[in-house]
């Protein structure tokens, strides 16, 4: 180029000094710092406090940091659970055209990644037998909270009551109170009855103030909740949404949410494609074709292009980066994609059969080590006498802070729900730890 539109030297700052300093005085000031209204104290100094070191000298220091990390045997569950990999996964997802790619927003030269993601949604369609899913939310607890305001949106109520189980992960529980938190809606617990809901005492605290009621399958404990076709019926005589949470792999052998009267299916994705990743995760959102409009995040679509061939687009868009904001239904920036195809790569190599196969080992998995543990001296497992998926609450005769305690140091974690109560998941201890974690069991419980 040339003449007054000669670039700058960056490809990516095309306007000359000239450009910037007619626009400068267009808009009526001396430099682009006084475009900004920054703090002080907040402010770029010019210097980051950071040491300057060779790569050698940083790659030693965190591998002292990480060192540092106590090298346990895990027994937590609770929402987060990790299921084997296959190296597919990492080969197919970690390819360039995949890993570094955003937001398909240009779907001629992403349709791969589009179709990766089309089949992600129709998975978890045909999982929950819904209309709709959306192409991922960031986690389970957003989801639930993306739930509620749908909900609030749908629901023509004076009410805003939102019906959770007083057994919740205290996680979820905190991020749904921030998402209602700039709306009339409250949230409310109703009682559980030996891991699963009191359908008596939820039908008692419904009436037509309420949006939403909440229920987990499996729940919080692991527990199978048994009562889903009285719940779903409860919800619907008094108006409100029915949202059950669960995940891909139980949903492969549990009932189908549809079936049960589910309007909202809310979950953590993230037990396919990813291992333990202590905070990552990925949402699931799937919801009543009707109810479209309505969804969170992004859709993508299958069309065909002018030649007749099949092509991906990403076909509704109402986060409020796309579209007005007083139509949008949530600002929900990240969509986790990448997560998602990991997913959609995982499901796709275990295949119905084998998705099958995962979640009923996760059954066994439970039952055989709840036999085991309830052979110990001073512990019964399970305490609730349902059937569990992964995980299971024990029973222990000595306080339960005592008996994790004595646990770690023998390099196992697990989770303290009371005070004589330890919830286990079986699905994160591998066969090989089996008979040790039992043995150091039968040492600290007695």
């Amino acid at each position: 180029m040339s003449g007054d539109h000669t670039p700058a030297g960056s490809p990516f700052a095309p306007h000359t000094a000239a450009d910037t300093e007619a626009m400068l005085d267009a808009v009526g000031v001396d430099s682009e710092a006084e475009l900004f209204d920054i703090p002080d104290g907040v402010g770029f100094d010019g210097e980051f406090g950071i040491e300057p070191r060779s790569e050698r000298a940083i790659r030693a220091e965190v591998e002292r940091t990480l060192e540092r990390n106590d090298d346990l045997v895990e027994l937590l569950g609770r929402g987060h659970y990790s299921h084997y990999v296959p190296s597919l996964v990492d080969h197919l997802s970690l390819r360039s055209e995949f890993l570094t790619s955003y937001t398909q927003y240009q779907p001629e030269v992403t349709q791969g990644f589009l179709q990766a993601l089309f089949e992600y949604q129709s998975l978890l369609v045909e999982l929950t037998g819904l209309g709709v899913a959306n192409c991922s939310m960031y986690d389970a607890a957003t989801a639930l909270g993306e739930a509620a305001t749908l909900a609030d949106r749908l629901r023509q109520t004076s009410g805003a009551r939102v019906l959770v189980p007083e057994q919740l992960a205290e996680g979820r529980r905190e991020v749904l109170a921030n998402y209602v938190g700039g709306t009339d809606l409250t949230v409310e617990e109703y009682p559980m009855d030996d891991g699963n809901v009191d359908v008596e005492a939820l039908g008692n605290a419904l009436d037509e103030s309420a949006v939403m009621v909440y229920a987990e399958n499996p729940t919080v404990r692991g527990c199978v909740e048994e009562s889903l076709d009285a719940i779903g019926d409860l919800a619907h005589d008094n108006e409100a949404l029915f949202c059950l949470g669960s995940d891909p792999v139980s949903l492969a052998l549990l009932q189908e949410p549809a079936s049960v009267g589910a309007d909202v299916v809310v979950g953590a994705a993230d037990v396919l494609g990813l291992p333990t990743s202590y905070g990552m995760g990925l949402g699931l959102f799937a919801t009543r074709e009707e109810y479209v409009r309505q969804v969170p995040g992004r859709l993508v679509g299958a069309s065909t292009d002018d030649t007749g061939r099949r092509a991906y687009t990403l076909t509704l868009q109402t986060r409020e980066q796309h579209i007005r904001r007083e139509r949008a239904t949530s600002n929900i920036c990240t969509n986790q994609a990448w997560v998602a195809l990991r997913a959609a790569i995982h499901a796709a190599s275990l295949g119905p059969d084998g998705l099958a196969d995962l979640a009923k080992e996760s059954v066994t998995d439970a039952q055989e080590l709840a036999n085991r543990v309830t052979e110990v001296v001073g512990v019964k497992a399970p305490v609730h006498d349902r059937h569990h998926v992964r995980e299971f609450v024990a029973h222990t005769d000595q306080p339960a802070p005592a008996v994790a305690s004595d646990l770690e140091d023998e390099g196992y974690a697990v989770h303290v729900l009371g005070e004589h109560h330890v919830q286990l998941n079986a699905n994160a201890l591998p066969e090989s730890e089996v008979d040790g974690f039992v043995d150091a069991l039968t040492e600290v419980a007695r």
